[in-house]
């Protein structure tokens, strides 16, 4: 699986190219999904780059992805192995141009992550995480060990969603006493709280 590894790092990379074409753009256009959420020609362009990489990588795994065609819960309540993809999760960020988005990539199996790959393109930050090895920021070639933190006392650092902060959310930290609340969008939120520069997120809202 070492060697899927370093293949999704560069699948991720490569996503994140064809992200940053798009962002690079002065205008580009902006549809509105069923949900209500944006969507934009860089996710559709980072899902075909994804999708064609997991299939040459492991044509035997399917694929559910965010941005990809409906598949029904029949066809893939049998699943037991799968990837799992966001190929642009933060399109609100991508929107306000402020770098905090990224691509996503997870093999799930028996209903639980194996190994995955969060990559933020506009900020050049990899971080990967594999069942058994641990995880990891990619730096170059290079992979630098990272690991969650006892929080401390106080101040506890507590990730916000720039995108999601509610009033719920919000009287919940207030609650939390002495807090450094750190505004952040996608799935980056995690990656700091793996890499133990933040302590705790709290989301209630729906979330996938």
């Amino acid at each position: 699986m070492s060697d899927w590894r370093d293949a999704i790092i560069d699948i991720a990379h490569q996503a994140g190219d064809a992200i940053m074409a798009v962002y690079r753009r002065d205008d580009f256009d902006i549809e509105t999904k069923g949900d209500n959420s944006p969507l934009t020609a860089a996710d559709l362009a980072a899902n075909r780059v994804i999708v064609d990489g997991l299939r040459a990588l492991t044509p035997d795994i399917p694929i559910l992805s965010e941005e990809g065609k409906e598949i029904a819960w029949d066809a893939r309540r049998g699943w037991t192995r799968f990837w799992l993809v966001d190929p642009l999760d933060g399109t609100r960020e991508f929107i306000k141009r402020n770098g905090e988005f990224t691509v996503n990539i997870a093999l799930i199996e028996n209903a639980e992550p194996t190994l995955g790959v969060v990559h933020a393109p506009a900020l050049d930050y990899t971080i990967w995480g594999q069942r058994g090895v641990g995880a990891a920021l990619r730096e170059g070639n290079e992979d630098i060990g990272v690991q969650t933190r006892r929080p401390a006392i106080a101040p506890l650092r507590v990730a916000a969603s720039r995108s999601h902060l509610d009033d719920k959310t919000a009287a919940a930290i207030a609650r939390m006493g002495d807090t450094e609340r750190r505004g952040m969008g996608s799935s980056l939120k995690f990656c700091k709280i793996a890499e133990g520069s933040t302590d705790v997120y709290l989301r209630f809202g729906p979330t996938s």
